[in-house]
């Protein structure tokens, strides 16, 4: 393999834990493999204060891996979810348990 390669692999690691990667996001993203939940559920079930989590939400949004539903009915409720993309790191956290459960 060569160094190039290399480097463009570890590039793509990085990238990707760039985007999940921060304590918030993870925490939220792991969170959501539950189910869809609403935000002061999201709250009490991660400790995140009101403005760090409405800030992680938003970022996740952003980059794909969480969904947002709004019900218009009294009272207004807006649920969180994982996107597709967002599913898609299931087997990856089933993993890195495993791992832990084994390392650490």
């Amino acid at each position: 393999m060569s160094s190039e390669t290399v480097e463009e692999g570890a590039c793509s690691v990085v990238e990707s834990f760039e985007q999940i990667g921060s304590q918030w996001r993870l925490v939220v993203l792991y969170d959501l493999l539950d189910g869809e939940k609403r935000f002061n559920e999201l709250k009490r079930s991660t400790g995140a204060s009101s403005r760090t989590l409405s800030r992680v939400l938003d970022d996740l949004r952003e980059s794909g891996f969480v969904s947002r539903r709004t019900e218009e009915d009294a009272p207004i409720a807006t649920y969180y979810s994982l996107s597709e993309k967002g599913r898609s790191l299931c087997p990856i956290f089933e993993e890195i348990e495993t791992w832990a459960a084994e390392w650490l």
